[in-house]
């Protein structure tokens, strides 16, 4: 009988979940190893969201698994739905899979070693289903602030080849088929490799920079891949690349070109959060009890606050007057109340969508063009 083979738990410096940035700069890897890990909120929340997707694809496996909801900090909700839409999904691949393969395999939450490419590259798979001819790769991503794309993912692919590395000589797998699901973002992204492309991708660009980055060594390159990184508030080459802005000259001539504006839109946003991130990283310095030249550190602004609410409105009532405000829960607060099922039997009707506000977003983002007041008079004539 084919069985899962269990890796031991390590941490990995070049881990798959960062690899999109150490494979494009490999010299950030040890310098971010040396940083402190702080964890956000938003971390927190997907680990609550990853330990129920976790239970309840086991149970829907048939395995005894003990429910943790109740331990889950950020529990709501949002989160049970999904949770459910996951594990529906997950169970619809298992099937599919059990219909082309007799015993596949599935494994949850599996620790799984590329060492053979990575030096102590180890990565978690939120779910692998090893079964003849393909191999899937599901990742859950409960975020809703980054469209994440699982075309030529780095973190997907590192998954395959430590699944790869365990079961490609018992099940005959000839392709690879990667999802990612983030439900918060109605995202099921989805990218199929064959073995042979993977393998090639792995020995002539994984194997190259992880050589590089577990020495420290290679070339400083900043993009889309800084966002996570450590140390990107004080990097130089960052700063280099952002800073590229300046040689427009904003006076002459008056008006920008066309081109120069696609050059600034197609920087905008990275430069928006690199001066962001400098201004939070000299903050917490100076909060810290360093002083900038030119700068102070000041108490801003705050609003009154009530030290007890309940306490107040109990005055506020004694004394004739109703201290609350009334009004119809938000749409999320309104399920939470009355429960998915019956918020659709009694609200279903009264639910709409409005269309969402014009955002200018790159060619490749994968929502459809809206139809401008210009391109109707074009198509009417």
């Amino acid at each position: 009988m084919r069985r899962c083979l269990e890796m031991p738990d390590k941490h990995a410096v070049l881990s798959a979940s960062s690899s999109h940035r150490w494979i494009a700069c490999p010299p950030s890897a040890l310098l971010c190893a040396k940083e402190k890990d702080v964890s956000s909120e938003f971390a927190m929340q997907g680990t609550d969201a990853h330990s129920l997707c976790e239970f309840k694809v086991k149970k829907s496996l048939g395995q005894a698994v003990k429910d943790p909801t109740e331990s889950l900090t950020y529990f709501d909700e949002e989160m049970a739905d999904c949770s459910d839409m996951y594990a529906q999904y997950v169970m619809e691949q298992v099937e599919a899979s059990r219909n082309k393969c007799k015993d596949p395999i599935v494994l949850v939450e599996q620790r799984l070693d590329f060492s053979k490419w990575v030096p102590e590259g180890f990565g978690t798979g939120d779910c692998v289903i090893v079964a003849d001819e393909t191999l899937t790769i599901i990742d859950m991503k409960y975020g809703v602030g980054i469209l994440v794309s699982a075309e030529k993912n780095p973190q997907m692919m590192c998954y395959a080849l430590g699944a790869l590395a365990l079961f490609d000589g018992i099940y005959d797998i000839t392709e690879v088929s990667m999802t990612i699901f983030q439900p918060r973002r109605d995202n099921v992204s989805t990218y199929t490799i064959s073995k042979e492309e993977l393998f090639k991708w792995a020995d002539e660009v994984l194997f190259p920079a992880a050589q590089l980055a577990a020495k420290g060594e290679g070339e400083f390159k900043a993009g889309s891949h800084c966002q996570f990184c450590k140390v990107k508030a004080t990097c130089r080459k960052r700063a280099e690349y952002n800073l590229e802005l300046a040689r427009y000259d904003f006076e002459m001539p008056a008006n920008l070109e066309d081109e120069e504006i696609e050059v600034i839109l197609s920087k905008a946003d990275e430069l928006v959060s690199w001066v962001g991130d400098i201004k939070e990283y000299a903050l917490q310095q100076a909060v810290s009890g360093k002083e900038w030249i030119g700068w102070k550190l000041v108490e801003g602004r705050s609003n009154r606050r009530y030290v007890n609410e309940t306490a107040a409105a109990d005055k506020v009532q004694s004394a004739g007057y109703d201290p609350y405000a009334h009004k119809v829960l938000g749409i999320t607060a309104m399920t939470k109340l009355l429960g998915k099922t019956k918020f659709e039997e009694l609200l279903g009707g009264l639910i709409e969508k409005p269309q969402g506000k014009p955002t200018l977003v790159p060619v490749s983002d994968k929502r459809p063009a809206m139809n401008t007041a210009a391109n109707d008079f074009k198509e009417d004539n």
